[in-house]
């Protein structure tokens, strides 16, 4: 099993953020100067991913226009002999072979990827979420991670990260045993359980490979009350047939589609940032005091 493909869906209206997101993608919302799906973009081609299929709807131009050549910002930068920024804004239009593919519904997570069903056709395949960035504790990507999971025991396998008991009702949570140190055999995934009844704290965090028969499940699997299909109900719908493993993540996640972990985000980005730690470390101190 080789990975050399991924999918980004990036379809969904980003509600929680309106209004910032009427006219923007929230995946386009910036980490300080950085939209937060570059990020997930460049930890897929430090993975080795050669070909992303991202998810798109109405609405989210500004990612295709952000991955394109801009040719007059260019010539201005040139002009000006702003060689820094027009390297880095050059280097985003050549960092991948990049394919868009519209959801024209909102069905679903599931349905969203199984839209680039025709593009991946027979191939195991990486789905990078477009909200969630993570940041490896040992220099290999988190996606990357999971994709040498996949190889090693030729299955899907689901990225997972350990959270707070008392969060599992925000997530997909697994139930499964244990292969190896951090690795699971899957026995269920159940979506957002009562705190009371989550069988572990190791919840789906974004990073997945799947094999090809991910699209027959998703066509098998039931839809919901709200009239879409999720992931729990895909996964279920796959073990029946075959294994499904999770790889627990050695990388800190950061799910930025909510304001709450987007501030922490952006907080522990600029802490980090050459530029401005120093500035925003003072900031912070002033800012506690008072």
């Amino acid at each position: 099993m080789k990975i050399k493909k991924a999918v980004i869906p990036a379809a969904g209206f980003g509600t929680r953020f309106l209004p910032a997101t009427k006219a923007m993608p929230k995946e386009m919302l910036p980490i300080i100067d950085k939209p937060a799906i570059q990020y997930v973009v460049e930890e897929a081609i430090d993975a080795g991913i050669e070909d992303i299929i991202i998810i798109t709807g109405r609405g989210k131009h500004a990612i295709e226009d952000h991955f394109d050549k801009s040719i007059e910002l260019e010539h201005l930068l040139e002009k000006n002999k702003d060689f820094e920024k027009l390297e880095k804004i050059s280097e985003i239009a050549e960092m991948v072979d990049i394919h868009y593919v519209r959801q024209k519904v909102q069905l679903g997570l599931p349905d969203a990827i199984a839209v680039a069903k025709k593009h991946i056709g027979s191939e195991p395949f990486a789905v990078l979420y477009g909200d969630d960035i993570h940041v490896s504790n040992n220099g290999k990507s988190a996606i990357k991670q999971v994709i040498e999971c996949a190889e090693k025991y030729n299955s899907s396998v689901f990225g997972v990260t350990p959270v707070d008991k008392s969060e599992v009702y925000k997530y997909g949570v697994i139930k499964g045993k244990q292969l190896e140190a951090g690795v699971f055999e899957l026995d269920d995934i159940i979506e957002k359980p009562s705190v009371e009844n989550a069988p572990s704290n190791l919840v789906n965090s974004g990073r997945n490979v799947f094999t090809p028969a991910f699209f027959d499940a998703v066509e098998k699997a039931p839809i919901g009350k709200k009239g879409e299909k999720h992931i729990d109900a895909v996964a279920k719908e796959m073990m029946k047939h075959e294994k499904v493993n999770a790889k627990q993540l050695d990388a800190r996640w950061y799910p930025v589609g909510d304001k709450l972990t987007f501030v922490k985000t952006t907080i522990d980005f600029a802490l980090a940032h050459d530029e401005i730690k120093q500035e925003i470390r003072s900031y912070l101190k002033n800012a506690l005091k008072n």
